[in-house]
């Protein structure tokens, strides 16, 4: 990154700005796509990425903070120094949800860069616009609230994929968080669209200290004891795998939320691929090599050495990687992690 990156990233606020890009998830619902030797943050989606792998085009976003990290684990440890040399890795003791590896990181981070802010940004997560002045909005929140800020995205539709953050009415000089709401069916995701919740897009600002505090009296309580005592492998195996949502953020009354000024998607299921890649005249999203013949309204995804095919068909995703095959229902494409479970139990996923 050049200095003048550097220079506009972390001055104004006194302090570095560390992006931490979290690497150790998997992308279930992708699948055959991805698997456990080739997780989602890897995969490129052609025209959405422009031909970059998802991890790359997300360190690419936030080169303006003066360090960068991606938080991984040991599997993927060396894969992700070839995709982005420029970035530190932190390697996770053991894969147990994002609250577990925040913490871990929190505590490596202010080891390495001493007193900074953090900025947390999945790796696996589409972003069309200019990320940097909202990310440094919430930066500057974080730093002045001494809290933990969640970015809220402006829903463009009811989803029922997403958590929603209802803010706080309260006339202050930072939006405070209501309470975080978690994924709706359809008529309750109409009303929040309605009553102008968010999107909890997964993305948070927070100094190192911020988050140890708030982690303390919670379900990371006995990591963040046993890091302080430099013992992270015992702190690991005594806590439970648990998400950064549901130990922290919802039970913490020191929360904000930081409007975003970027178009987001998680590309979390299949059925996001028509939202992220030009369709046909039919409204069939194409991925790789596919032919279409009076189908409509169909998913199509395919590697490089398999080509798809589809006649008289609508509403179905078909994706087809490696010696995998997948078929679903579009409406159903967030049932495909049930196929994840059942290849783990039979340990072939």
């Amino acid at each position: 990154m050049s200095d003048a990156d550097s220079t506009d990233a972390g001055d104004a606020l006194e302090r570095p700005v560390v992006a931490l890009v979290m690497a150790g998830g998997t992308g279930t619902r992708l699948y055959p796509a991805s698997r456990s030797d080739r997780p989602k943050q890897f995969l490129s989606l052609g025209g959405a990425t422009g031909g970059d792998s998802l991890l790359a085009r997300t360190v690419s976003r936030v080169r303006f903070a003066d360090e960068i990290y991606v938080s991984t684990g040991e599997d993927h440890a060396e894969t992700v120094r070839e995709e982005v040399p420029e970035a530190g890795v932190l390697v996770e003791p053991e894969a147990k949800d994002t609250g577990p590896a925040l913490a871990y990181a929190a505590h490596r981070i202010r080891e390495q860069v001493g007193e900074c802010v953090l900025l947390c940004v999945p790796s696996d997560h589409l972003v069309a616009g200019d990320f940097a002045p909202s990310a440094t909005r919430a930066a500057r929140t974080a730093v002045e609230t001494e809290g933990l800020v969640a970015f809220g995205v402006e829903p463009t539709r009811p989803a029922t994929g997403y958590g929603y953050i209802e803010p706080s009415d309260s006339e202050t000089e930072h939006t405070g968080i209501e309470q975080f709401r978690e994924k709706p069916d359809r008529e309750t995701a109409e009303r929040f669209v309605e009553d102008g919740f968010y999107w909890n897009a997964g993305l948070f600002a927070w100094t190192p200290e911020s988050l140890l505090r708030e982690a303390r009296d919670s379900p990371l309580g006995p990591l963040v004891e046993a890091l302080e005592a430099g013992d992270p492998e015992r702190g690991f195996a005594e806590v439970e795998s648990v998400s950064i949502d549901y130990a922290v953020m919802e039970r913490t009354d020191d929360a904000y939320v930081v409007p975003a000024d970027f178009e987001w998607d998680d590309v979390g299921a299949w059925d996001a691929i028509e939202r992220v890649v030009e369709t046909d005249g039919d409204g069939n999203a194409v991925l790789g090599d596919g032919l279409t013949i009076d189908a409509m309204e169909n998913v199509v995804a395919a590697d490089d050495r398999t080509h798809v095919s589809l006649v008289g068909v609508e509403g179905l995703v078909v994706a087809a990687y490696g010696d995998r095959v997948l078929v679903v229902p579009k409406d159903e494409a967030q049932r495909v992690r049930e196929v994840v479970a059942e290849l783990r139990e039979q340990g072939r996923f």
